[in-house]
């Protein structure tokens, strides 16, 4: 399965140039826990999560309106791409304490963003299909008996 399937549909980014108010607003926007920031031609420059707002910038006493979200992202970002598996993305999301993942194209180009969410959500899904087929055959076998 392509992890781009297990993106939402469009990713929730703002520019390097956005206010800290930016961010916040589209994570509220998006019922996301990130946002990845873009420079102009779309190159990831870093991630600003709720973890972010929390350990960073909450107390910091600045505006969020004036202050560049540039400021307080995570500017040293592991990500992936579109031939990263779910559970490589789960390993490193794992490994590197964040639970978003941005998914960029061979030139640094956000595509998407996968959350640990994403990647368990895919999981319980097949888990209950495979339950519901478990179930058929067995009541499809009492029934022949």
């Amino acid at each position: 399965m392509s992890i781009l399937k297990l993106c939402d549909q469009s990713p929730a980014f703002v520019s390097i140039n956005a206010s800290v108010a930016d961010a916040i607003t589209m994570m509220i926007d998006r019922h996301a826990g990130a946002v990845a920031v873009v420079e102009e031609n779309h190159v990831v420059a870093g991630m600003f999560s709720e973890r972010d707002v929390m350990r960073k910038f909450a107390l910091s006493g600045r505006s969020a309106e004036s202050t560049p979200v540039r400021e307080y992202m995570s500017q040293y970002v592991v990500m992936g791409s579109p031939e990263t598996t779910p559970a490589e993305a789960l390993q490193v999301m794992i490994e590197s304490r964040h639970r978003h993942l941005p998914i960029v194209d061979s030139d640094g180009k956000l595509l998407g963003v996968i959350s640990i969410r994403h990647v368990l959500e895919a999981q319980v899904d097949l888990l209950t299909e495979q339950l519901r087929r478990s179930e058929e055959d067995r009541s499809a076998s009492n029934t022949i008996q």
